[in-house]
């Protein structure tokens, strides 16, 4: 399930949205496989009583059933769970009912560190730790795709963000110093036109102002 669109912020675009790498089966995947391979032996056992072998039977059924739950509320949990990098921020979100999140905006964020063991680097997993301004200080997200890969696109979306807030402020300042001159020259052609000003005069002031 992808994040969903509406919850953006206005020209906000999203550069990653992703789940859990699929290690985060592991446990129920592998709990339902030794279920499986114990009903097997069970079976094909042909010692013992017929009670003992159904009593037997009975407690492969229970953990069949309670392995094959475990895997679906996984899963549940696996396909609600989004960790998103935007323009602006970070956004981790769980939950198949009950909803929970953590959002980062991306001018907070100090430094983005990641772990990884031998195994995890052999599946190209490993966890992503983020060091923000906000309350929460530091974050862990466990079973992240490729870290280093997203490391990387964190640092690059928190660049190009600080680039468009440059922009933004070399623009805002360039209309205001443009707004300043045209106002000038307005209270210069009106002194021009009330005579206060020569028109030698005007014209040295008007080329200082647009030099």
């Amino acid at each position: 399930m992808p994040y969903p669109k509406k919850n953006l912020n206005a020209n906000e675009t999203i550069a990653l949205d992703m789940h859990p790498h699929w290690w985060y089966f592991a446990e129920p995947a592998l709990s339902l496989l030794g279920a499986i391979v114990l009903g097997i032996v069970t079976l094909t056992q042909t010692d013992g009583g017929s009670n003992a072998r159904k009593g037997l039977g009975y407690v492969v059924i229970a953990l069949l059933v309670v392995a094959a739950l475990w895997l679906i509320g996984r899963y549940s949990k696996w396909v609600t769970t989004n960790f998103v990098i935007t323009s602006q921020r970070l956004i981790f979100r769980q939950g198949v009912i009950a909803k929970s999140g953590i959002e980062i905006p991306l001018e907070r964020v100090n430094n983005v560190n990641f772990n990884q063991s031998i195994f995890e680097r052999m599946l190209g997993a490993g966890d992503l730790l983020i060091e923000s301004g906000g309350e929460d200080g530091q974050q862990r997200f466990t079973d992240i795709r490729h870290p280093d890969q997203v490391q990387n696109l964190v640092h690059a979306q928190m660049e190009g963000l600080a680039m468009r807030r440059g922009g933004y402020a070399a623009a805002a300042t360039t209309k205001a110093l443009t707004g300043d001159v045209t106002e000038q020259l307005e209270r210069l052609e009106g002194m021009l036109q009330r005579g206060t000003l020569s028109q030698a005069e005007f014209d040295a002031q008007k080329q200082r102002l647009l030099g």
